[in-house]
């Protein structure tokens, strides 16, 4: 079971690379970020006629999460965070899917810093943390997928001095970030690459993809359950440097089925 993150930086702009994307891959799982479109705008029909159910939450110009699923609907089970009743950013998604937990995440940015934007940012964060303690004590497989908008690492990034006095290397973003690695959630690409070095972000600006300028901000963090079953985790790299592509590569992992999964307690029982 393939899970992907893809922010897609404007979904109508973004369309046929998008569908080309699910075309070639055809994760079962895709969770969208920077739609950049209303609810009533969202191209349904398109992505219906590639094989993918889908919900969405819209924003008309700015951010915009949705969860599509290969041949199935997903079940929407929480669209926005609690704890700013004023907040009407459409920044978070979650649904059952194929017997997952899947979270879409688009996490603010937080420039310029330090100020206001910084300041939500640090506050989203805390939300998003306590919401995932929440479905923790569910015990159910879950990802959560998204542009977090986070360099965990020095080794996340081209440059540790071109991006040290941004908001996305903060010592307060990294450590927000951290919490929720210690809390015992999983980053599956840290896994699979820990020494760093492998970017999902490259900007359009100073020639930044030909240079391979970029640092990794997509992530997704596996629960113990769903880390169980990681076989894989990578980065679709190739699908940035396609014509009118988004800035960020879509990024995956991939589940064992649970029928495919041994139960181990049984296993050492009959041992």
């Amino acid at each position: 079971m393939r899970i992907a993150t893809f922010n897609i930086n404007g979904i109508k702009a973004r369309l046929p690379r998008l569908l080309e994307w699910l075309d070639e891959t055809r994760p079962d799982v895709a969770c969208l970020q920077e739609i950049k479109t209303s609810d009533e705008t969202f191209p349904i029909k398109d992505i219906e006629d590639a094989g993918y159910g889908a919900i969405w939450h819209g924003q008309k110009g700015f951010n915009g999460v949705a969860i599509l699923a290969r041949g199935d609907a997903p079940v929407e089970v929480r669209r926005g965070l609690e704890g700013e009743p004023e907040d009407e950013h459409s920044r978070y998604l979650e649904a059952d899917v194929k017997g997952v937990r899947v979270a879409s995440i688009y996490l603010p940015n937080g420039n310029p810093q330090p100020g206001p934007k910084f300041d939500y940012k640090l506050r989203w964060m805390d939300r998003l943390r306590r919401r995932a303690a929440e479905i923790w004590t569910e015990e159910v497989p879950a990802v959560l997928a998204g542009d977090y908008n986070v360099i965990p690492r020095d080794v996340d990034t081209f440059s540790v001095k071109a991006m040290a006095d941004d908001a996305l290397m903060q010592p307060e973003s990294r450590a927000a970030y951290r919490r929720m690695l210690n809390d015992g959630w999983t980053d599956a690409i840290l896994t699979r690459h820990p020494a760093g070095g492998v970017w999902t972000f490259w900007d359009y600006q100073a020639n930044s993809w030909p240079r391979d300028a970029g640092f990794r901000i997509d992530h997704l963090l596996l629960s113990p359950a769903a880390a169980d079953r990681l076989i894989d985790a990578q980065v679709d790299r190739d699908f940035r440097g396609r014509e009118k592509a988004s800035d960020h590569a879509p990024t995956w992992v991939e589940l064992r089925q649970p029928e495919y999964y041994p139960d181990h307690i049984d296993v050492i029982k009959s041992g």
